[in-house]
């Protein structure tokens, strides 16, 4: 049974992961600096979601930046290019190293366009993860049980559809290029952060 813990600011010190976190993040829109951060979710792969609820400009969080900033610990997004701006942005550090699912899932499932979290965990593991509380306002005080449910849901299979997609990733002669794109990705999120977000700087024209 999925166990979840809230808190305000930043994880207690109790709280700490081994080689790997699954990451995610909800903020009020799409846009970093007009949109602030509202959510962190964390997951060990165990069963277990941990989410961290920020305050209106309450940014400090020690604990949260030295867990993103330990190059021992892998962070597990899906679609990491918008995560590792938002963090950047509002706490200040960068995540590495980092592995992005949506990355992963690009590279193996040629024969799909549809790379989106519910659809991976949908065919991978064949669970089907309700997506109704996407559009929310997580700038409230006080979120319902339904989005700390679909907050969960986020980080909770990334470690499983990690380890699925390597298996294929593998198979396919693409692991190298794989870690390429993910040692790349911070450096995209600067790149979108700083103003780069439409264009493509490898396009000829």
């Amino acid at each position: 049974m999925t166990k979840i813990h809230l808190y305000k600011n930043d994880l207690p010190d109790h709280v700490v992961f081994k080689d790997a976190v699954a990451v995610d993040s909800e903020t009020m829109g799409l846009k970093p600096y007009r949109d602030r951060l509202c959510l962190i979710q964390l997951s060990g792969g165990d069963g277990e979601a941990h989410l961290v609820q920020f305050d209106k400009d309450h940014y400090d969080a020690p604990n949260l930046k030295a867990l993103f900033a330990n190059p021992s610990i892998e962070k597990i997004f899906h679609f990491a290019r918008f995560d590792l701006q938002v963090i950047k942005y509002y706490l200040g550090v960068d995540c590495t190293p980092v592995y992005c699912t949506k990355m992963a899932s690009k590279l193996c499932r040629t024969y799909t366009d549809k790379h989106g979290l519910r659809d991976l965990v949908a065919e991978l593991l064949g669970i089907e993860l309700d997506k109704e509380k996407q559009s929310s306002d997580w700038g409230a005080k006080d979120l319902t049980e339904e989005q700390q449910a679909y907050a969960a849901n986020d980080v909770l299979y990334l470690h499983q559809a990690r380890a699925l997609l390597d298996q294929r990733i593998r198979r396919e002669g693409r692991t190298e290029l794989l870690k390429a794109i993910n040692n790349f990705l911070p450096y995209r999120a600067d790149l979108d952060r700083l103003g780069w977000r439409e264009t493509d700087i490898f396009a000829h024209h």
